[in-house]
């Protein structure tokens, strides 16, 4: 079988790491406990590093975060926690704590996180929490790993860490109690190599999928093997061996040829180790032979510590293997190491990463020869565009079956010439050119099968949108530099489906007509509300990332804090909070409150209308209940009255009138014009004519009343049912209209007496309905307290004339009015 001889140029990687036996899991616990605990972020508490001794006392009885790490506490007592029912997250690592006092968890039984690693405990505490999920006790100084009974009533727990550099063997009854639990990930070792392994100790535990050993294997691999054989016992998948060689350990044997034997395992890890190229070959043997699936190298340092580097050996064998992982590799010798191997090892590979390894040449050869390769990540290397392009190699086909590529981390620069060689890749659909250097200064010529592009942290502005490809379906420019989003931008990709915007310095979410997006992500931006219009053209949208935004909590907001389906929002309350105005300032906005009326215009009217129209009903009703609309005729009159005075002072000062007012009456009414009216009218100093008194004796009657009327500057009518069937009264009111017609149009002044129906009205008196209809007129009112109103309004119509030019008829009225005989007087009418 043929064989081929691979070179890969590998720098010297010399970053530091960190253990992710200590620093990984503790970030991964504290991420699944934020996301799965907290609701708000008014209920977190981080009290980390603040030197505190004991815990206090005044906690939130709401908190669900609680954060005591690095405190010198040395104890926890039960007494601050007994108000916290509704803890869910605690951590207390590195607190010196050597004693957990019992009842402490008595109060919190929605306790599901719990992270006491790296303390003094010289002893793995009782433990009664039904909901507890992942439990973290590792870096401990406990000497034992025998589990308490109490682990019994973990019915929930998923992960447990257990580590101490104590605890030098595993006992056959040490994990009794979790024999029946449902734990899916146990994490052990204290990173010092044991002295015993108890067979059948971890075999116990049927429910393992995922185990995470921490311990070197260096001096007694038959330990190794036994556990091995546990292992496959249970129902592990993923096998995680975390420093199981030190530096410089020289292994002899082969202590993994049980993994040819564990058909269950599909994945293995190998992280934080020290691996010579004679180790890895046989390593790597037992892995072809076996049925996993997938192959990890993390944070290793690669000695090649045989004369022909790694040569991989030739084997008449169907392999499984379809995924290999090179992330964080260092070289122990400066110098480009050598691969060798079958092209039927990787030929059927279908994933392959090399991170972090330094890399700066992509081997002519290795485009070719991955036929069935379909992801790529060559990510945090050192490459650019010709080291990936190199223009020294000549080949056929490029990666003939790849569809993802991940160029992500490193120093590619010419967006136009990575546009142009992407078209050899006919399959290519995705390509992450995220944290590089990407300049944009000419046109670029996408191919229509790239449907997916990441150029996230490169620095390129607006402009970008124009440098894409229509035929996009997912475009993640997240921190990019954006400071604008328009319209006009997304309307160039028809097809766009994902949409990823955070990180930059947009403001304002304009109205996209894009029915094909389902997912949009425009978090860590500068928008200040998201109304109902700017998602109006978006029917698909299934997810809306926009947390942390310097949001307006007023009524621009109540729509999408009130209204809007919140299950669209996977960030949604925690992410969300109020930054103007200063008064609510830093509330999260699922705390905010405003009501609908105040922010809805429409229903404001709707409201308001009804409640008008009742108020003004109300207003109505009290209105004519206490006779407004008879006291609103008499002010009305009193106004027009004055006004009209106002409009005819000049021609009154030429005219020369011998009485305030002629009063018309029919007989039958005298004692009322003689009780009420004539004593009131003259009492306040107005001069009238009176037929009984003032008409000249010797005259026709019709030549009195013309006189009368003309020397008089108001003609003052009272009606009564009386007045409409005396033939003189018509004689009067006659008279009296010509008189206005001549002179001035509101000479006349009617009283009505008593209530008269239209309908009894003679046809000679048409004149004075029509007159009733035009004019307003004063009705006398019973109510003591109208009639004061009454005499005010009369007496203001006839005081509007000038006093002054009214003759002084006093004394000659009181001598003619004597000289009539009191018989004669009825003949007048």
């Amino acid at each position: 079988m043929a064989s081929k001889s691979v070179q890969v140029v590998l720098l010297l990687w010399t970053t530091t790491v960190l253990s992710w036996g200590t620093f990984g899991l503790a970030e991964l616990i504290e991420d699944q406990g934020y996301a799965s605990c907290v609701t708000s972020r008014r209920r977190v508490q981080n009290l980390s590093g603040q030197n505190l001794t004991n815990v206090p006392l005044d906690l939130n009885n709401d908190m669900q975060y609680l954060d005591l790490s690095h405190n010198p506490l040395v104890k926890l007592q039960a007494a601050p926690f007994q108000r916290l029912s509704q803890l869910c997250f605690l951590k207390a690592t590195s607190c010196g704590l050597r004693l957990i006092y019992p009842g402490l968890f008595f109060h919190t039984q929605k306790l599901k996180f719990l992270n006491i690693s790296h303390n003094l405990l010289d002893y793995i505490p009782d433990l009664s929490l039904p909901l507890l999920k992942i439990l973290d006790l590792a870096g401990n100084q406990y000497d034992s790993y025998q589990l308490p009974g109490t682990f019994q009533m973990l019915a929930n727990l998923s992960a447990l860490y257990l580590g101490s550099v104590n605890a030098l063997q595993v006992d056959f009854n040490d994990f009794d109690s979790l024999s029946d639990s449902s734990l899916h990930h146990l994490i052990l070792g204290g990173g010092v190599e044991w002295q015993r392994y108890d067979q059948g100790s971890l075999a116990k535990m049927k429910s393992l999928k995922k185990i995470t050993l921490k311990v070197p294997f260096c001096e007694n691999l038959d330990l190794f093997e036994n556990l091995l054989e546990d292992v496959n016992k249970t129902q592990t998948t993923n096998l995680e061996l975390v420093k199981i060689f030190p530096d410089l350990c020289n292994v002899t044997g082969d202590p993994f040829r049980n993994l040819r034997t564990m058909p269950i395992v599909k994945n293995v890890t190998i992280l934080n180790t020290w691996i010579n190229s004679s180790f890895m070959m046989i390593f790597m043997k037992n892995v072809f032979l076996s049925n996993v699936v997938t192959i990890t190298f993390e944070n290793i340092t690669y000695n090649e510590d045989t004369p022909e580097g790694l040569k991989f050996p030739t084997l008449n064998h169907t392999m499984v293997i379809s995924s290999v992982i090179f992330d964080r590799v260092k070289h122990y010798q400066y110098k480009y190491p050598t691969f060798e191997m079958s092209v039927d090892i990787y030929s059927k590979l279908e994933f392959v990463k090399f991170s972090g390894t330094g890399m700066n040449i992509v081997p002519c050869n290795t485009m070719a020869s991955l036929p069935s390769l379909e992801t790529l990540d060559l990510s945090n290397n050192l490459l650019s565009d010709l080291g990936f392009w190199w223009p020294g190699c000549s080949y056929t086909s490029v990666f003939p079956k790849l569809r993802h590529l991940s160029l992500s981390k490193n120093r590619f620069v010419d967006l136009s010439f990575i546009a142009q060689q992407t078209h050899q890749m006919k399959y290519l659909e995705s390509l992450d050119l995220s944290f590089n250097s990407i300049v944009l200064d000419k046109p670029c010529f996408w191919p229509i099968h790239i449907t997916s592009l990441s150029l996230s942290n490169n620095n390129l502005g607006n402009k970008v949108f124009s440098f894409l490809s229509q035929y996009l379906q997912r475009i993640d420019l997240s921190k990019t530099g954006i400071i604008a989003l328009t319209r006009e931008d997304l309307l160039q990709f028809p097809m766009l489906t994902h949409l990823f915007l955070s990180s930059n310095s947009i403001k304002v979410i304009p109205t996209i007509l894009s029915p094909t997006l389902v997912s949009l992500y425009i978090d860590q931006n500068s928008i200040t509300s998201i109304s109902r219009e700017s998602l109006a053209g978006l029917p698909s949208l299934r997810t809306l990332k926009a947390g942390n935004n310097t949001y307006v909590c007023s009524c621009d907001s109540y729509w999408f804090i009130n209204t809007m389906n919140k299950s669209f929002l996977p960030d949604w309350p925690l992410d969300y909070t109020c930054n103007t105005p200063p008064s609510v300032a830093d509330l999260p906005m699922s705390e905010y409150r405003t009501s609908r009326m105040s922010c809805e215009a429409w229903l404001q009217a709707a409201v308001a209308l009804p409640v008008t129209m009742l108020i003004g009903l109300a207003f109505c009703s009290a209105f004519y209940a206490c006779d407004g609309v008879w006291y609103t005729k008499m002010l009305w009159m009193w106004i027009h009255v004055k006004r009209r005075g106002q409009k005819q002072a000049n021609l009154l000062n030429n005219t020369t009138f011998r009485y305030h007012s002629f009063i018309s009456y029919s007989h039958q009414d005298s004692a009322w014009v003689e009780s009420k009216l004539v004593p009131s009218l003259e009492g306040a100093g107005l001069s009238l004519c009176i037929h009984e008194r003032d008409f000249v004796p010797g005259q026709w009657i019709v030549d009195n009343i013309i006189n009368c009327v003309e020397a008089s500057y108001k003609t003052l009518f009272v009606l009564s049912n009386h007045f409409v069937q005396s033939e003189w009264c018509n004689y009067e009111l006659f008279f009296a209209q010509h008189r206005a017609i001549d002179s001035q149009q509101d000479s006349l002044v009617f009283i009505l007496l008593e209530p008269i129906p239209t309908n009894s009205l003679p046809k000679k008196f048409l004149k004075l309905r029509r007159l009733l209809m035009q004019q307003t007129y004063l009705e006398w009112p019973m109510d003591e307290r109208k009639q004061q109103v009454f005499w005010v309004n009369l007496r203001s119509m006839l005081q509007v004339a000038d006093h002054r030019i009214l003759k002084d008829m006093d004394l000659e009225l009181t001598q003619s009015a004597s000289l009539i005989p009191d018989d004669l007087v009825p003949l007048l009418k």
